[in-house]
């Protein structure tokens, strides 16, 4: 351990951890050939990854206002890096950068233009990195042409944001000028009624400021279930339960769904539905109905390094909708009816005893994820 005043001492902490003789992963710091920074706002000034030159952080120093918290320190960790390794290329890259597709209708809000022309207020979104990568993979991994794509990513977790894909460009996303745009997450409160900062302001005596922090990081499921801000300790709490917690999910999971329904309208077709949960370890799944091939719909359910994939037909998805029907009449204790166990690969789901597994590993399910996975096999 050592004191760290400054970004400096921080980074320079973590080169010589890189370089230990003992633990370290490179011999010394010649074999860096590019150090990689991670900008949270490029504005519209940057609409993909770049090397950074003297113009490059001007360009981010003008985007300050836009991220007055994260932009300042970004540039302090290019300043000291440059520093301590001159001459290794510096590239940044910008969460805002993969979202810089969106047409006029999707970025303006209703507000008057001039603060558009002025101020550049308008919607940006966040989390580009991810969703341009997953977005990629998700067409890559099911044989999809990337030209005549659509895909609908949901970055879920602590913080939560949802993107609509088009042949590989965002066409939309749930993020605005600021990361409180959207849907509900940990602590942020996403999408509100603005007039009810003013509401709040006076029933609690707040400036703006006081407001901001509220929603910020007092409001989304922590607010809503007054437990945490850890979907994990939710979850906890609404199988124990707690009716906050469980309202809190819903009101979450609901606004998802929403955003889901919403960009398949907007795109006119949805090929791909990629969830990618964050504080659970349910299998992740995804949804293929290519609306060019309405007569067939693929489902496909990823757990871990198990893939199984289960094409059907519109008749035949009718017909394990109706079992589906008579599982969950058993999992509510309505029936006594049903095919006991269902197995697809290594995959195998215990009806009767609410188990499902792995292989022999028993897979460790909320009732909330049990029966998602029941409704997917």
């Amino acid at each position: 351990e050592a004191p760290m005043p400054t970004h400096k001492e921080a980074i320079q902490m973590v080169l010589d951890a890189l370089t230990n003789e003992k633990t370290g992963a490179i011999s010394s710091l010649k074999e860096v050939n590019a150090v990689g920074h991670r900008v949270v706002h490029g504005g519209e000034k940057f609409a993909s990854s770049c090397i950074i030159t003297d113009e490059v952080i001007k360009a981010v120093e003008e985007c300050n206002d836009l991220a007055p918290l994260h932009n300042p320190a970004n540039l302090i960790g290019i300043n000291v890096c440059s520093e301590l390794m001159p001459g290794v290329p510096q590239v940044a890259v910008f969460d805002t950068a993969f979202h810089q597709t969106m047409p006029p209708k999707a970025y303006l809000y209703g507000l008057p233009l001039d603060y558009y022309k002025k101020y550049k207020v308008r919607r940006y979104g966040f989390h580009g990195t991810s969703h341009s990568f997953v977005s990629k993979r998700a067409v890559e991994f099911l044989g999809l042409d990337k030209d005549n794509s659509k895909v609908i990513v949901c970055h879920l977790g602590n913080g939560s944001s949802i993107s609509a894909v088009v042949n590989g460009k965002c066409i939309d996303t749930t993020m605005g000028l600021t990361p409180l745009e959207g849907v509900v997450m940990g602590t942020r409160s996403g999408n509100i009624d603005p007039a009810i900062m003013e509401f709040i302001a006076k029933k609690e005596n707040l400036d703006i400021a006081g407001v901001m922090n509220v929603l910020n990081k007092k409001s989304g499921v922590l607010g809503l279930s007054g437990v945490s801000s850890d979907f994990r300790d939710i979850e906890e709490a609404a199988e124990a339960g707690n009716d906050r917690a469980a309202k809190a999910l819903a009101a979450y999971n609901y606004r998802v769904v929403k955003y889901i329904g919403a960009y398949t309208a907007a795109m006119d077709g949805v090929d791909v539905i990629r969830k990618i949960r964050t504080w659970s370890n349910l299998p992740i799944i995804v949804i293929s109905a290519r609306s060019e091939d309405t007569d067939k719909i693929d489902a496909l359910d990823a757990g871990a390094d198990d893939y199984l994939t289960k094409p059907f037909s519109v008749e035949e998805l009718l017909a394990r909708l109706r079992v589906v029907e008579r599982r969950m009449a058993l999992m509510n204790g309505e029936a006594q009816t049903a095919e006991s166990v269902y197995t697809n690969g290594r995959l195998r789901i215990d009806f009767a005893a609410g188990c499902a597994y792995m292989g022999d590993k028993e897979l460790h399910l909320t009732s909330t994820e049990y029966k998602l996975l029941c409704l997917m096999a």
